[in-house]
């Protein structure tokens, strides 16, 4: 499923409607470049669940943002920073994934091996302006069924 946003507006709205689908244990993990609108959609996502926007930053110093405020616990991974696959491993990122959370992985490619067998992979990309072009790909019966829904909601 592909899905074109022209505005910032547009990307929050769309993570608005990705979080009314979200139940424990999901894993969203982005890839794109620098500026293509990782965060943005973070946010929306975020705020969907219930947490504020102005709480989901990318220092990408920090692995790991736990946010538990909203109605179902929100961890927020940036992986720009990340050497090496491993290094995630002593942090417990099984228990992130594999939790009463919602995970949303930003950098998801530096997970490498480590990256869950069943997710939603969105690949964004920008163009003139504030294009961006959104990709989805489910990995897995739950995913499956969400980019289903995500199909319903958006219309794509």
């Amino acid at each position: 499923m592909k899905i074109i946003s022209n505005s910032v507006k547009d990307t929050l709205n769309l993570g608005r409607i990705i979080s009314r689908h979200l139940k424990p244990g999901d894993v969203i993990c982005l890839n794109g470049e620098l500026g293509s609108g990782k965060t943005t959609l973070t946010k929306g996502i975020a705020e969907g669940l219930g947490v504020s926007r102005a709480k989901v930053t990318s220092s990408s110093f920090i692995l790991i943002r736990q946010h538990l405020e909203g109605r179902i616990p929100f961890f927020h991974f940036d992986l720009y920073r990340l050497k090496a696959a491993g290094d995630i491993a002593i942090l417990g990122y099984e228990e992130y994934f594999y939790g009463e959370g919602v995970s949303v992985i930003e950098w998801a490619q530096n997970l490498e091996c480590l990256m869950p067998s069943e997710h939603l992979m969105v690949e964004l990309s920008y163009g003139r302006l504030n294009k961006r072009t959104f990709k989805f790909a489910a990995s897995g019966a739950r995913y499956k069924e969400l980019l289903r829904r995500l199909h319903e909601d958006t219309g794509h």
